[in-house]
């Protein structure tokens, strides 16, 4: 039978790539949960759809608990229940305010909107998620979608409260996993590095060459090169041992350790 799986953010890069993957390589059900790409959400739901998987848009935002209970309940009221979720809808600019970007003059709102988007969203849809993973007795499998950014800080980026949600999203990986692993249940964890999306695209040339450089690998990732750690993740026989881990795929970034001397700046807008 198919499984069924939630994606936040799937409307492009890498929550997008996840979700045909899932349809195409195992004809997966898919929900695919954006807010502000509409078009790109229809396309994620074409391509599935051409695998002869069943799929359905959820469009808002998860930093809202509302929106992530009703997407829930709706999704378990179309599928009939929820076998995995990827909390992948997360995201960062430069901190709003003073000329420098600095904590002290960042508006708190700014502080409220990052850590619900990054983190409060995860733990909306996973709240619903497990309850209906433990009262239908589902070996289900969430993945959370981190950076490696929640582990090694970034300041020239000026992105603090990115980086202390994602931080918040590996603690709460962990803790999750060891609660709900008596069910069956699995939570782990993918901590991308530089990974080329459309996002990364309105970046320079020059800064996007400079900054791969010092990539131990010598370039960025692809979406390509995130996905099947995705899967393998959500894969019920191969994840039965592995439990709230945290999984860098990041071309050596985090085990480098220059992260803090790569001035590269952050888009704004």
């Amino acid at each position: 039978m198919a499984r069924n799986i939630l994606i936040t953010g799937s409307s492009h890069g890498i929550g997008a790539g996840c979700a045909v993957a899932f349809a195409r390589d195992e004809g997966a059900n898919i929900g695919i949960c954006g807010n502000k790409c509409p078009e790109g959400a229809e396309e994620v739901a074409r391509q599935c759809e051409a695998y002869g998987v069943k799929t359905k848009i959820y469009l808002g935002n998860v930093g809202d608990h509302d929106f992530c209970k009703a997407t829930m309940e709706d999704f378990i009221a179309t599928f009939g229940k929820i076998d995995v979720l990827v909390n992948n809808a997360g995201g960062a600019l430069q901190i709003p305010g003073g000329p420098k970007g600095e904590f002290k003059d960042m508006p708190m709102e700014y502080w409220d909107s990052q850590i619900a988007l990054n983190l409060n969203s995860a733990a909306y849809l996973s709240r619903y998620a497990v309850a209906d993973m433990i009262e239908k007795k589902t070996e289900g499998r969430i993945v959370n979608i981190s950076s490696i950014h929640g582990q090694v800080t970034w300041v020239h980026r000026r992105m603090l409260p990115y980086s202390a949600g994602k931080a918040g999203l590996n603690m709460f990986t962990k803790a999750l996993g060891v609660e709900v692993a008596k069910y069956g249940i699995r939570v782990n964890c993918v901590a991308p590095g530089l990974i080329f999306t459309k996002v990364i695209a309105r970046y320079s040339k020059a800064d996007l060459e400079a900054f791969s450089h010092k990539i131990p690998v010598g370039r960025g990732g692809s979406v390509e090169e995130i996905v099947p750690t995705v899967q393998f993740l959500a894969d019920i026989e191969k994840t039965r041992f592995i439990v709230g881990q945290v999984i860098c795929v990041d071309g050596g970034q985090s085990a480098d350790g220059t992260i803090e001397s790569m001035n590269f700046p952050l888009y704004q807008g």
